[in-house]
């Protein structure tokens, strides 16, 4: 099935506002984008539209989680991590509260209003926040669950939401998202290819384009991208030797940079090639378009991984 992580964010919320009355969610007036209004609509009287003042927001929430409460703050990414940068620093991660924040149209997704809109560096910067977890879902399912996960941490987690709709991967049937691991999606001996986000479903696919020319590679669907846990990475590794990390976002800072700085001090060999946006801003145009610009679709990325295992 195929939905959008911003609608199953949204429905998921609204259920669980219905189980915990402690939830509390604060929009910086997109709530009818990031499908934080289901929750507004269900409870009028712990739903606070700031308006376009996403500082203020993220104070207004810190006030709510330091009474005990457990706020959710939604807005698009660049302007709710840019914007609330100060806030989030100052008030959610020095004073470890418990607070969600649901970055909405991430990456490239907001793909027609282009680079003022397209957030490609808020990884790098929430991951290097002190007590700050990182989850970038892979589809809806992941990103419900991300919610859950989110709401029973005691510190501040940033989820990074996609605007459009992606088909639900095919998860092995014990993992659970709890345990924080990477999710082995598909097994090869060539080469290990990790990604998070939406750019899973290109990886599965540049996997099928690259069995047929003979290149065995195993894909890693990495929603948690702080804090990562290596060991089924390196574990794949030490067969491929070779690593490429994919990413919607900045090569600088982000999944590929968290995934190296595990997975060099544990003393396993191998060959890398980071996929991701090359320092630079995005442009405006159709998705699909733009991922293909920037080398994010399938068969772009079976290209590059050809020419990386020769």
């Amino acid at each position: 099935m195929s939905e959008a992580m911003r609608d199953a964010f949204g429905k998921r919320l609204a259920e669980l506002g219905a189980e915990n009355g402690k939830i509390v969610v604060l929009d910086a007036d997109v709530s009818s984008s990031t499908k934080t209004a289901l929750f507004g609509k269900a409870f009028p009287s712990r739903f606070f539209n700031c308006g376009v003042s996403e500082g203020n927001m993220v104070g207004v929430a810190a006030g709510f989680a330091a009474c005990g409460f457990h706020p959710v703050v939604s807005t698009f990414a660049i302007f709710l991590v840019l914007k609330g940068a100060d806030q989030i620093r100052q008030d959610f991660c020095y004073n470890h509260l418990p607070v969600v924040i649901a970055g909405a149209y991430g990456g490239l997704s907001d793909s027609f209003d282009g680079a003022s809109h397209q957030s490609v560096a808020d990884i790098a910067i929430m991951r290097a926040l002190p007590n700050m977890e990182v989850i970038v879902p892979g589809d809806a399912k992941q990103a419900a669950k991300a919610l859950e996960y989110a709401l029973g941490r005691d510190c501040p987690v940033y989820i990074r939401l996609n605007r459009n709709a992606f088909p639900n991967l095919a998860e092995p049937k014990d993992f659970a998202f709890g345990d924080r691991a990477p999710i082995a999606l598909r097994e090869g001996a060539d080469v290990t290819l990790a990604a998070t986000g939406i750019t899973v479903h290109a990886a599965l696919e540049a996997a099928e384009l690259l069995e047929k020319d003979g290149v065995r590679a195993a894909v890693f669907s990495v929603p948690f991208v702080k804090p990562l846990a290596p060991a089924l990475l390196a574990e794949s590794l030490r067969q491929t030797g070779r690593l490429v990390t994919v990413e919607e976002h900045n090569i600088m800072g982000g999944f590929g940079s968290a995934v190296l700085e595990q997975l060099a001090p544990g003393g396993v060999g191998f060959k890398y090639l980071p996929i991701g946006i090359a320092d630079r801003f995005g442009d405006t145009g159709p998705y699909d378009a733009l991922l293909k610009t920037y080398g994010l679709d399938a068969a772009s990325i079976a290209g590059k991984v050809r020419q990386f295992v020769k």
